[in-house]
């Protein structure tokens, strides 16, 4: 969701789409993994999802503090132009590495999915169907943090308001980074 806000920023909810189809197809492999047995797996193994778990905590808290030490610019230009080459192949890898490498996309995934599977069932109608919710709701969700983004950045045009925000979402990424290395 924070990177879909970001790319409303900088590069408007158009080209933040070309993000979204790698996010979706990483959600979408997150919960498949999840429903076909994610959960039993990281049981198995509590000492790669504890590794998991704690390197994620720390790399958000490496985000965060980086945010906050930031000094205010963002590659956004006053005329709209960007800095920066939009590539679909590019925007869509970093949304799928976004989906499939937080690990707190599969903590809830591996918690929740399974709840809503009855497994003496046929399972592709049930999984079918809990994904494409799932889907439906992510795609939702990134859109509106990606237009919110995009109105957010008539505001960021100012350096001081630049500033104040990343500080301001950094101790909110150090905070989250606590909270997941504790939970």
């Amino acid at each position: 969701m924070t990177l879909a806000l970001t790319m409303g920023i900088t590069i408007g909810v158009k080209n933040t789409m070309k993000m979204m189809v790698g996010e979706l197809i990483g959600v979408l492999i997150v919960a498949g993994t999840a429903v076909v047995g994610g959960g039993a797996i990281i049981s198995s193994f509590p000492i790669a999802f504890a590794v998991f778990k704690y390197g994620g905590g720390l790399y958000l808290m490496f985000v965060g503090y980086q945010m906050i030490n930031s000094r205010g610019s963002l590659a956004l230009n006053l005329d709209g132009s960007h800095s920066f080459e939009i590539n679909f192949f590019k925007l869509a890898m970093q949304g799928f590495i976004t989906a499939v490498a937080n690990p707190k996309g599969w903590a809830f995934f591996i918690a929740m999915v399974p709840a809503f599977i009855n497994y003496e069932a046929n399972l592709i109608p049930q999984m079918s169907a809990l994904v494409i919710i799932i889907l439906i709701i992510e795609f939702i969700s990134l859109m509106i943090y990606a237009t919110g983004g995009q109105a957010l950045g008539i505001v960021l045009k100012k350096q001081n308001n630049i500033r104040l925000i990343n500080g301001l979402a950094g101790f909110l990424m150090v905070g989250v980074g606590v909270w997941l290395a504790l939970s």
